[in-house]
């Protein structure tokens, strides 16, 4: 495909970029009762007008975004954010279904105005951007699932556990270290109220819904999203492609993050050029 193509292309040619562009705002955005952590990345003064919005895993934060958004920060805006009762974002009294989860990252979007936005999730977060677009399909430009969950041939705790423990055994110890860390801030308690959301949505099902261009990206290496999984994904989706990262496993945009960065920038040019001619949303 075109954008497999072009990744090719940009990894032989190994394009470097200048020194990152480091996040320069932090914020909170609340909706009802839930309240969502939103740190911004300027885009440097030659990049486009696009916006990228990074949406964490289960147990997750922003922080294993900052290599990914400092990339992507020279091609537009990046934002990424702490969901409610991860990371820096105060836990809510309820817990966060993926129903409200999307609901609170549309609000976002539409208060911002982020019409031109692509919606990057990785592993749970794939769950909230797909409901984002399903239930908004005219919010958005299109979505990336990184490493999507959950595999329907391993729907069980324990399952995914054993997956995640081969995982870890793939990660840098950076990696390792930020996951280990972020999931203590989390707290045992709420990962495990979170843990039946995640595995209770259906992706492949509410996948169909999504009008809008869908990117699946996993690492070749990655046990959590496997190869079958994901292209099964892809050929779910009404407008998919799939594109695997060499060397990579679950935590994918952290370790090759500038590989990321250029897949993603490859992605939002060629929606962009083959988007019919319409008036702004």
């Amino acid at each position: 495909m075109p954008l497999s193509a072009n990744f090719s292309r940009i990894r032989e040619a190994g394009i470097r970029m200048t020194a990152p562009v480091k996040a320069e705002d932090r914020s909170s955005f609340v909706f009802g009762d839930l309240t969502m952590i939103v740190r911004r990345w300027d885009a440097a003064p030659a990049a486009g007008n696009g916006t990228f919005v990074l949406v964490h895993g289960i147990g997750m934060s922003s922080r294993y975004f900052e290599r990914l958004a400092d990339e992507l920060s020279h091609h537009g805006s990046v934002i990424a954010v702490d969901l409610p009762g991860f990371g820096s974002a105060p836990r809510p009294d309820r817990q966060l279904t993926i129903e409200a989860g999307a609901g609170l990252l549309a609000e976002f979007v539409r208060s911002e105005g982020l019409g031109d936005a692509v919606l990057v999730g990785h592993s749970m977060g794939t769950q909230f951007v797909v409901e984002t677009a399903a239930v908004h399909p005219t919010l958005i430009r299109a979505i990336v699932l990184a490493g999507p969950v959950v595999d329907e041939r391993a729907p069980l705790p324990w399952q995914q556990g054993m997956r995640l423990g081969r995982d870890m055994l793939r990660e840098t110890p950076l990696a390792n270290w930020i996951v280990a860390t972020d999931y203590l801030r989390s707290g045992i308690r709420w990962y495990l109220t979170e843990l039946p959301v995640m595995l209770g949505y259906r992706t492949e099902e509410r996948l169909p819904l999504v009008s809008v261009p869908v990117l699946v990206l996993r690492g070749e290496r990655d046990p959590i999203a496997p190869r079958g999984w994901s292209a099964r994904l892809t050929r779910t989706a009404l407008d998919g492609r799939l594109v695997e990262v060499p060397g990579a496993a679950h935590v994918v945009q952290h370790k090759k993050a500038h590989e990321v960065a250029q897949i993603l920038v490859e992605f939002a040019a060629e929606i962009e050029a083959t988007a019919p001619t319409s008036p702004s949303r």
